[in-house]
């Protein structure tokens, strides 16, 4: 099959589009794949770095608070389309795959315009604009909670939760290569930091002001910072330090560092909470204020709800995050009681459930098309 994947913006819509767009080529290595995502943004560099060949469309999304920002916007969308719809008519593909960011729009709508099959996959609970209104056009919808089922039509929409990296599921614990890996000391807790995609300030400068405490704990760091706060964080933390404390701007090999990690620090993305749910280990949550309709608090809630992950709002990182953690380390009852809770909550069977839906569509439409043209 020839199969369009676009996606775009942030880690959580890039991700889940690269496990796919994996899984389709394990189903059948002679799939062609081509990905659409928005020039300038960050899937213009991970999409090849994962193999895969993207064309960016010149498109932007709405620039809240803004007026001025967002008059050329109607320009820019009229545009995409039509850049989307010239890639659609040269690439003729089988199968479109939106997975959200600004170059699903375009992408997904020409497409279902263009009557070829379509799919959506919205991964978190609550369901952004474009994926609502590309909902009443696609032709299968794919989510990962069950609560956003009332914003699509349930005669084609299915629970299946997030892709999950196929290396999650072999996932194996605190092994000695792993900690060399890292150049630490398994006999010491590890705590793993993630800022999210693009970084948090307010999560760095927290764990900034919390190394000593750290240090005289016996606590070690493996600190993912993000790419735009890696150089200043490096810079503020002493050579000394660096035994304990590991700093990345950006962490390819995520596996080993789960491996590690007897407690993770997040933010509340859905693609960061799916695989979490995989690793089962005990998670402190700080979501992000800065996302639209505040949908990572929505995300990590049902999971605090049910005693399965530990949150603390970003407005109070300075007065709880360092101590949380702390207690956490400490407290192998409730470690144990947040682990086993956390992995009822997981779906390793996500991408196989997606690849299926996919399959099955693209053989209904073609056997539709025949007989259409037999009659």
């Amino acid at each position: 099959m020839k199969i369009i994947i676009t996606c775009g913006g942030t880690g959580g819509h890039i991700y889940p589009a690269i496990t796919l767009a994996n899984a389709f080529m394990e189903q059948n290595d002679s799939n062609i794949i081509l990905f659409v995502g928005a020039l300038g943004k960050m899937e213009m560099e991970k999409i090849p770095k994962a193999g895969y060949k993207i064309i960016g469309l010149n498109i932007k999304g709405i620039q809240r608070g803004s007026l001025i920002k967002n008059l050329s916007l109607p320009f820019l969308v009229l545009s995409s389309l039509w850049q989307a719809r010239r890639i659609i008519k040269t690439f003729l593909p089988d199968l479109v795959i939106g997975t959200g960011g600004y170059a699903s729009g375009p992408t997904v709508y020409m497409s279902s315009i263009c009557n070829i099959p379509t799919i959506i996959q919205e991964q978190n609970a609550i369901v952004g604009i474009t994926n609502k209104i590309l909902g009443k056009y696609v032709d299968r919808i794919c989510i990962a909670f069950k609560s956003v089922q009332k914003y699509f039509p349930l005669s084609k929409t299915y629970i299946t939760g997030n892709p999950i990296r196929a290396e999650l599921l072999s996932l194996t614990h605190r092994t000695t290569a792993r900690y060399n890996c890292f150049e630490l000391n398994r006999n010491f807790k590890c705590v793993l930091i993630l800022s999210g995609s693009l970084g948090s300030q307010n999560i760095n400068e927290c764990v900034l002001k919390s190394i000593d405490r750290f240090i005289e704990e016996s606590i070690q760091l493996i600190w993912v910072t993000g790419q735009a706060y890696f150089e200043f964080v490096k810079s503020q933390v002493h050579k000394k330090c660096l035994t304990f404390i590991k700093i990345y701007p950006f962490i390819d090999d995520i596996t080993s560092a789960y491996e590690v990690a007897d407690v993770i620090v997040s933010r509340g993305g859905a693609m960061s909470i799916s695989e979490l749910c995989i690793v089962k280990k005990p998670v402190v949550f700080v979501p992000s204020p800065n996302v639209t309709n505040n949908h990572q608090t929505e995300n990590v809630m049902s999971l605090v709800d049910s005693e399965a992950a530990l949150i603390v709002k970003d407005c109070e990182i300075d007065q709880y995050l360092s101590s949380t953690i702390i207690m956490l380390l400490k407290n192998d009852l409730l470690c144990k009681k947040l682990s086993e809770n956390i992995s009822l909550f997981g779906k390793p069977n996500a991408t196989r459930d997606i690849l299926n839906i996919a399959l099955d569509l693209v053989a209904i439409k073609k056997a539709k098309k025949l007989h259409l043209n037999n009659n």
